[in-house]
């Protein structure tokens, strides 16, 4: 058994107590290294959930002035 604490040691604890204190406070994990992902990009999940905000009434109301385009 090491009787001396190398610098890898003390690395190895703090990011443990570290990631156990967030998992406490936070209750799951949090990744601090996240991609940025541009706003630009295509992101059909976000623009249904936008959708669902949206009343029921203006929903219709844009089918309906779609749908008369395709008419004429």
């Amino acid at each position: 058994m090491k009787k001396r604490i190398t610098q890898d040691d003390y690395i190895k604890a703090n990011r443990k107590a570290s990631r156990e204190a967030e998992i406490e406070m936070y209750g799951h994990p949090i990744c601090h290294q996240r991609v940025h992902q541009s706003k630009k990009v295509y992101n059909r999940r976000k623009i249904k959930a936008a959708d669902k905000k949206l009343p029921y009434f203006f929903v219709i109301k844009i089918a309906s002035l779609y749908l008369e385009e395709l008419k004429r």
